[in-house]
């Protein structure tokens, strides 16, 4: 059952325990507030603020599980508040470690701090769980996928367009990359997992993939400059840096150009147009 007083309460605590600078926002010299305006959580959240307001007046509806996975990543909750606010709405906490896309309050610390750089995070099966700013202008928005194809490896094989911005000469190294990491994930969490669930979907999905499937390859890196054609600004050539968070399998991605270069000027021309249509 809800406790509504219980979740309305704690729901308070930890928006009025939050700074602007907490969350990537800026305070503002005429700030009054103690902690976040609940507006702000409500952006933060992907929810309207009278829907917010409720909650914390402890009236309303029973919240789904899925505005409580928004509320928990929207106030940076680690995982013993996760599953104390899940509780509290009356749900059975989603599951920890890899399986979750639970991402750790430090990480999104990093991610809210990268407004002028193209960064995500992604799961361990390459499933793009946020992203900047400017990570949405150079990818496109990782929200508007669903099911296996939010897993940028499954639209590798199940999607042609997607290829279009790659070099060609690179593609096939690229597809070796993808399976061969599958592989190990798989080996890693064993047959139940999300990673086997992903591999059997692909299997049955793309004769490309199987065929490199038989080959249990394993090992393979991606390179360390990622080239690629956007439509927008033309031609990039990036240098990826990866930060992983152990207890979760999640990666934080950061791509870079060399200052000066021709690819650094077109990433603040991509800073000014905004996120672009790709999908």
């Amino acid at each position: 059952m809800i406790d509504r007083v219980g979740l309305a309460t704690f729901l308070r605590h930890r928006r009025e325990s939050l700074q602007p600078e907490d969350v990537g926002l800026s305070r503002g010299q005429r700030r009054r507030t103690t902690g976040l305006r609940r507006e702000e959580v409500a952006a933060l959240c992907h929810m309207s603020t009278d829907y917010y307001a409720r909650l914390e007046r402890g009236t309303g509806p029973q919240p789904s599980e899925q505005m409580m996975a928004s509320i928990t990543q929207g106030l940076h909750l680690s995982l013993v508040e996760r599953d104390h606010l899940f509780r509290l709405a009356g749900h059975n906490p989603p599951p920890r470690g890899a399986a979750g896309d639970h991402i750790s309050p430090g990480l999104l610390r990093i991610l809210d701090r990268l407004h002028d750089t193209p960064a995500e995070i992604i799961s361990e099966v390459g499933e793009t769980l946020r992203q900047s700013p400017l990570g949405v202008a150079l990818t496109g928005d990782a929200a508007l996928r669903t099911g296996p194809a939010r897993s940028l490896g499954y639209r590798w094989f199940t999607d042609p367009s997607l290829r279009a911005p790659y070099p060609p000469e690179e593609r096939d190294h690229l597809s070796r990359v993808y399976v061969a990491g599958l592989r190990e994930v798989v080996t890693l969490r064993g047959p139940g997992s999300r990673a086997a669930q992903l591999a059997h979907l692909l299997e049955g999905r793309s004769e490309e993939f199987r065929m490199l499937w038989a080959t249990h390859e394993v090992g393979l890196r991606p390179r360390d400059v990622k080239r690629f054609h956007h439509p927008e600004v033309g031609a990039l050539e990036l240098e990826c840096q990866t930060l992983l968070d152990p207890e979760q399998s999640h990666r934080l991605l950061v791509y870079t150009a060399v200052p000066g270069s021709e690819s650094y000027d077109k990433l603040q021309l991509l800073a000014v147009i905004g996120a672009s249509s790709v999908v």
